[in-house]
């Protein structure tokens, strides 16, 4: 449900642009609502459930999803829409990073990988499947079911939650960071408004100034005071390694690219090609469906070549298919030709995306680990909000949705846009060091009552 619901609203866009009369800016925050509450209260929401109990806090955050998706269906405006959408997106921090706690807890060793691979791959395809899933349920139903679908399965699993399963090693009184919450919250959220409203009000105006000066202090705010805290939201500390440094910069990037592009090819496929909601769904999956491709294999590729190697690599080929997406773009044009751009792209972000997490979770010492997750996981979320906003930007100052022919006029820069993130990102590949030996550290530490061992393998020297 959480991960589908990062994507679902992709293809039901144009429909709720027209139906609810909603602007550019408006369609961004349908989605970044969602992404930066979820993003910003991830390392919070895991937290709580060790603070208060993994049981009880899961079921209040599925309880929280489920009444902000029926808001959400509910909704009489766009603004209303957005404000659920924000709400919905505080209940998915919750879920997710409880969810895979419990998981972990809940198998034995020798069976945790098993679970996690399910677990895996159940997710890999909801966001696969959201813009199907998004267009199909829009054009044969409305869009607002796209958020009604969310309700039984939560009032279903809500009691099942209360009475089949156990808090595992939760309530164990972890700290939280109430400042540390506050000062990013507040800094991402002036960067992004002023991002998305720009082109609306004016670059120079008072407003877009003022929400960039004060994003720009409360995110200084926010890594001084989590230098200073002794209860660090983000470790601060471990950006001193280089592979973690570089390995969240890329995934910041690679989620960059990866919302931006998907907010802009399906509103493309209808808007500048004429395809119905479920058409443009079922024409993305050919770059969505790399990744069950290529996820099988990364593994290997990662110990035969390294994650550089495959980093720089794989975001060169997205790079190069965004690239070629762009030059090709143009209405009328037959959706023969966007199949290989789109495979090519897919593979590239397939052959990618293992190696960054793999970078920056052998980067760091074991003990270390749950706090890296969760760093990365917030800079994931964070990606994807400033990548729409960056190529909504760009799309804003060259075209809109007057005609197919303005549409596309904005389509070309932003995919380019999407294409120069992507590069950076190579270039934040280039600075990760170069793959030495592997050693191994076998801990044993307690989980739900019992000694388990966990093996960290740590391919980088941390100094």
């Amino acid at each position: 449900m959480v991960s589908l619901d990062n994507q679902v609203v992709a293809t039901a866009l144009p429909v709720i642009r027209v139906q609810l009369h909603a602007s550019l800016a408006s369609l961004e925050w349908t989605v970044n609502a969602y992404t930066l509450s979820f993003a910003v209260l991830l390392l919070t929401g895991a937290a709580l459930g060790e603070r208060l109990g993994r049981r009880r806090m899961l079921a209040a955050g599925l309880g929280l999803f489920t009444a902000a998706s029926a808001a959400c269906a509910l909704a009489p405006d766009v603004g209303a829409l957005v404000a659920a959408r924000a709400v919905q997106g505080a209940g998915s921090a919750l879920v997710l990073p409880i969810a895979v706690a419990m998981l972990s807890a809940g198998f034995p060793p020798e069976r945790r990988a098993w679970a996690t691979g399910i677990f895996m791959a159940v997710t890999g395809f909801a966001v696969m499947a959201g813009p199907v899933v998004g267009g199909a349920v829009a054009q044969g139903l409305a869009w607002q079911w796209i958020f009604w679908l969310n309700v039984p399965i939560g009032l279903v699993l809500i009691p099942l939650i209360l009475t089949r399963l156990t808090d595992g090693a939760g309530g164990t009184g972890a700290s939280l960071d109430p400042v540390g919450l506050v000062l990013a919250t507040g800094g991402a959220l002036g960067l992004v408004w002023a991002l998305i409203m720009a082109n609306s009000i004016g670059w120079g105006s008072p407003s877009i100034i003022a929400a960039l000066v004060a994003g720009a202090a409360l995110v200084a705010a926010f890594v001084g005071w989590e230098l200073r805290t002794a209860t660090p939201m983000v470790p601060l500390r471990l950006f001193r390694l280089p592979a973690f440094a570089a390995g969240n910069a890329v995934c910041l990037c690679v989620f960059a690219v990866l919302f931006g592009m998907v907010f802009f090819m399906a509103q493309f496929l209808q808007t500048g090609l004429g395809f119905s909601p479920f058409g443009a769904g079922l024409r993305l999956a050919p770059g969505w469906g790399m990744l069950t491709v290529i996820a099988p294999f990364s593994g290997r590729m990662i110990r035969r070549l390294g994650e550089r190697v495959l980093i720089a690599g794989g975001l060169t080929a997205l790079a190069g298919g965004l690239t070629w997406i762009a030059l090709i773009a143009r209405t009328g044009l037959p959706y023969g030709e966007l199949v290989v751009p789109l495979m090519l792209a897919g593979a590239g972000v397939s052959v990618a995306i293992a190696p960054t997490q793999s970078v920056v979770m052998t980067a760091v010492p074991a003990a270390d680990i749950g706090k890296a997750a969760g760093t990365f996981n917030m800079l994931r979320q964070l990606g994807g909000v400033f990548g729409i906003a960056i190529c909504a930007a760009v799309f804003a100052a060259h075209g809109g949705y007057r005609s197919p022919a303005t549409f596309v006029s904005g389509f070309e820069p932003a995919m380019l846009a999407c294409a120069g993130i992507g590069l950076a990102a190579v270039a934040a590949g280039l600075f990760l060091p170069r793959r030495r030996a592997v050693s191994s550290l076998v801990l044993s530490v307690p989980s739900g009552g019992e000694s388990h061992q966990i093996h960290h393998e740590s391919t980088y020297t941390t100094g």
